[in-house]
């Protein structure tokens, strides 16, 4: 059988729409200029006849692909019997039949005990939520964040995030937050963890004490930076020896992508808060949600609410993801089994000329040295066929994202075209060739 390849048309859209309508604020579209009409699977399929291969659902909002056909149904069924679409945070059969799976599937089967807050619909409200319930509790202010971390784009989330680009478009301070050395940023020879603890445990260091720390595992935007297990735990014990409460992101590494539903399992951690959004409909429905032990769950009713917390449309196709995929373990063995396959082969490419990789799971990248040369490779890419975008401080690491459930033998496929782009970038900028 003949391994279906992309088959890109290289024929530019019309955009006067959008250069006369929509604001200059995209960018996906600037390095990827298709109009896209339709996509199933691991396919893009743009107006002119052309297919694209994705690795880069969404940005980890596809995990289950486009359209997964047991997703769609389900959400056809819903539609068709004019079930509840939008609710406020009433009671419908949807929520309960999510909360229920929830339960049942994910929390039950790991020894959690969350409460579950439907936020806004984006990630960024599951952070603002987070963080907001974390100075209720404790009555502090500060939080901790990390370098390179990213947590969104609303106030009380950017202020934790690290990049400087996303901060500049705030026009006001973003204040309450100290960015601390995530794991290796001084090298493996620092241990951040220690750094953080001499600076809580010092009176004169100028370090308040803190309501928060929030950590990624796995550092999506900022470079695919993965925390060790050693480190995590020492964070998680400097957050409860300091009377802070522990929040993990979830948002990007969560619902798989890292080998586990929830990137922090086997990790011998266990937050105090989890926000969770992106692959957590299964379809590209906004839906988010931010996780917590019962005893800290101290809102007063409507303290902290939103228009649309109540996306029936998600909670549909998020239960019929979890129940699809999460009931059983072959799709974590077929995720693991994925992630090793992806791990060796980036390594193997890497090791030609002489490069590095970075990340966990279905989640890594390849550190090109420079935000040049990773361009470059992406746009080759693009122009064979597969979407895949940059990470990092300054877009040095191409990160590949491809959706969890993606065939083994077209997965080889686009890391060979992976692999011809980046040979071709840095023979070009180096006139190297692999070792």
């Amino acid at each position: 059988m003949t391994t279906p390849l992309p088959q890109p048309t290289g024929q530019m859209p019309d955009t006067s729409i959008y250069e006369r309508r929509e604001s200059a604020v995209r960018s996906y579209a600037r390095s990827m200029p298709r109009q896209f009409n339709r996509a199933e699977g691991v396919w893009m399929h743009d107006n002119k006849g052309g297919r694209y291969l994705d690795f880069l659902s969404g940005c980890s909002t596809l995990n289950y692909g486009h359209n997964h056909p047991v997703l769609k149904q389900a959400l056809l069924d819903y539609i068709a019997a004019d079930g509840i679409t939008h609710g406020l945070d009433l009671h419908t059969d949807a929520k309960a039949e999510f909360l229920r799976t929830l339960e049942d599937v994910i929390l039950k089967p790991r020894g959690l005990d969350y409460r579950a807050m439907f936020t806004g619909p984006t990630g960024t409200n599951a952070v603002e939520a987070a963080i907001k319930l974390a100075r209720k509790v404790t009555g502090r202010e500060l939080v901790i964040a990390f370098t390179n971390g990213f947590h969104g784009m609303t106030l009380g989330a950017l202020a934790c995030t690290g990049n400087a680009a996303k901060r500049g478009g705030a026009g006001v301070p973003l204040s309450h937050v100290a960015h601390e050395p995530y794991d290796g940023y001084y090298g493996p020879d620092v241990d951040t963890a220690d750094l953080l603890e001499r600076r809580l445990s010092d009176p004169s260091s100028g370090l308040d004490a803190p309501a928060a720390i929030l950590v990624e595992t796995v550092q999506g935007e900022g470079g695919l930076n993965a925390a060790s297990p050693e480190w995590l735990r020492k964070i998680a014990t400097i957050a409860k020896r300091h009377g802070a409460l522990l929040i993990v992101d979830d948002i990007q590494a969560g619902c798989g992508r890292t080998g586990h539903f929830f990137s922090f399992e086997g990790m011998g951690v266990t937050p105090d808060i989890v926000t969770l959004a992106k692959s957590l409909s299964g379809m590209g429905l906004p839906f988010a949600l931010t996780l917590f032990r019962p005893e800290i769950d101290q809102w007063a009713p409507g303290e902290h609410n939103g228009t649309f917390r109540g996306n029936n449309h998600a909670f549909v196709t998020a239960t019929a993801a979890l129940r699809h995929f999460w009931s059983d373990g072959q799709f974590l063995a077929d995720i693991r089994r994925r992630g090793t396959m992806l791990e060796r082969r980036l390594d193997a490419i890497a090791g030609q000329y002489g490069l590095t990789t970075r990340g966990r799971g279905m989640m890594r990248g390849i550190d090109m040295g420079s935000g040049e040369i990773a361009a470059s490779v992406t746009a080759a890419c693009f122009e064979r066929g597969l979407i895949i975008e940059t990470s990092g401080a300054h877009d040095e690491i191409v990160k590949v994202l491809a959706p969890l459930v993606i065939d083994d033998a077209v997965f080889s496929a686009g890391l060979d075209i992976l692999e011809e782009c980046i040979r071709a970038a840095l023979t070009v900028t180096y006139g190297v060739a692999a070792e």
